[in-house]
């Protein structure tokens, strides 16, 4: 990652989650914002228009727009994708990543994992 200290967007229903993500962001050096639903995310996206995270991890199961309906909408941004579930199905798994999901990781997933595909999608989206 560059020396600009880059943004997550976290979108997960559980504020736990959200908030130990956020922690584990932070370790790194990664500024999170986090968000309870995938609409509260869009709605955030749509009411600034110069807000734009390096990436963003997406949980899979929300209420309103489920993560793959999230995806959709952001498919022109080019943020990249990190799904989490807790709710693991091969069919909604191959789905996202067809449409081009950085990274797809199983709750409970390893604390590196995260942290590898983080960095991974915020060079390549930094890159661009």
């Amino acid at each position: 990652m560059n020396h600009v200290k880059p943004l997550v967007a976290v979108v997960d229903d559980d504020e736990s989650v959200g908030r130990a993500i956020g922690r584990l962001l932070r370790s790194i050096g990664v500024t999170a914002d986090t968000f309870k639903t995938g609409d509260l995310f869009l709605a955030r996206l749509v009411a600034i228009p110069s807000y734009r995270p390096a990436c963003i991890i997406l949980d899979m199961h929300m209420p309103g727009l489920n993560g793959l309906q999230v995806q959709q909408r952001l498919l022109d941004s080019g943020i990249p994708v990190i799904f989490i579930t807790a709710h693991d199905a091969a069919d909604v798994r191959l789905q996202a990543l067809a449409a081009g999901a950085a990274a797809y990781l199983r709750k409970p997933f390893d604390d590196e994992a995260l942290l590898d595909s983080v960095k991974a999608a915020v060079d390549a989206n930094s890159a661009t």
